[in-house]
């Protein structure tokens, strides 16, 4: 049941509410700091080592920014979500000890003739590349800008070839000091959807959110920092009808308590009475029942806002914006 219920979430933060709620501690194997800023939340999530197997999720620090309460339907708010992305990105290459002359390959992972796996090589689309000004000794260290150049390696079912050797190959060749990885994840919770970003230093897995596992893309296996950026973009049916029923238990919970001043919640013996046995599962149960109802018939689709179309645009320059101003300290942004 377990492999079931993890294999629909990219999110380190999902993960660990599913398995530790909001408890944290060297004892749990995760250290959870949270914090709010403009309407931002940023949740750092620490995954002890011999941790991985209760937690489902690598060692190592995961960074999520959450932009629900905020949100991103104006540019004044996403300049707002750029800038948090940008600290807590020059955060996270600081905590690697990642210095300013190092120089990066961005690598944006996904297929961009489908618009919420686009997300990597549209972000590539306005990246600031730099290396081939250094190879042609027209630019210099000390001008503020990094020697960065982009990859985007597309899927193997376009190209016949593994993502990971393609970035081998490439990184073999170019021989950058790290690599930065921008890919399309998938969520648990609706709500979740183009509304969070994680940043790891995991490295990633291609296709894992969605069932597709392709070899991992981290420092194990290339020998240099890899830091994986990503975006949900997509969630599973499984996910929409249990958050469907949980806003529908919120209603009639509010509806009935309205009058009455107290909690929307439900009692028990209410929940049974209007739900019946579906009423009285846990959230747990609940999704092992969607599973096992939707799996067998191919109904448990992998769905995506009617949005999508123009928020995939906004995210994908939001999180370009913030590689550019994290990488080239001479680029500046107008709050």
């Amino acid at each position: 049941m377990d492999g079931i219920l993890r294999r629909r979430s990219d999110l380190a933060l999902e993960a660990v509410e599913q398995f530790l709620g909001k408890s944290s501690g060297e004892k749990k194997g995760v250290i959870k700091e949270e914090r709010e800023e403009k309407d931002v939340t940023i949740t750092c999530v620490d995954v002890l080592a011999n941790f991985e197997k209760e937690i489902g999720k690598k060692p190592g620090r995961y960074v999520s920014i959450d932009t629900a309460k905020l949100g991103l339907d104006t540019s004044d708010k996403l300049e707002v979500v750029r800038k948090v992305f940008s600290d807590e990105l020059s955060k996270m290459l600081a905590y690697k000890k990642i210095k300013d002359a190092s120089t990066c390959l961005v690598v944006g992972l996904g297929n961009e003739h489908i618009t919420p796996d686009a997300l990597g090589p549209l972000t590539l689309d306005h990246v600031i590349v730099t290396r081939h000004l250094y190879e042609t000794g027209n630019m210099a260290e000390g001008e503020g800008f990094r020697e960065v150049s982009t990859l985007a390696p597309g899927v193997m079912g376009l190209t016949g070839i593994e993502t990971y050797d393609i970035i081998e190959s490439v990184a073999k060749k170019v021989k950058p000091d790290f690599l930065i990885v921008i890919d399309a994840l998938a969520a648990r919770a609706v709500v979740r959807v183009n509304r969070m970003i994680q940043m790891t230093d995991t490295g990633i897995s291609p296709g894992s959110g969605v069932g597709n596992r392709r070899r991992a893309i981290n420092e194990e296996s290339l020998g240099i920092p890899v830091i994986a950026v990503g975006i949900p973009t997509v969630v599973d049916a499984v996910s929409v009808a249990n958050d469907m029923m949980d806003l529908l238990l919120k209603h009639v919970g509010h509806n009935l308590n309205k009058e009455k001043g107290v909690e929307d919640a439900l009692d028990e013996t209410t929940r049974k009475d209007f739900f019946g046995r579906v009423g009285m599962l846990t959230q747990e149960e609940k999704r092992q029942l969607l599973m096992e109802v939707l799996t067998p018939t191919g109904e448990n689709l992998i769905v995506t806002p009617k949005t999508i179309d123009s928020e995939i645009e906004d995210l994908s320059r939001l999180v370009s914006n913030a590689l550019n101003v994290t990488l080239h300290p001479n680029i500046e942004f107008g709050t």
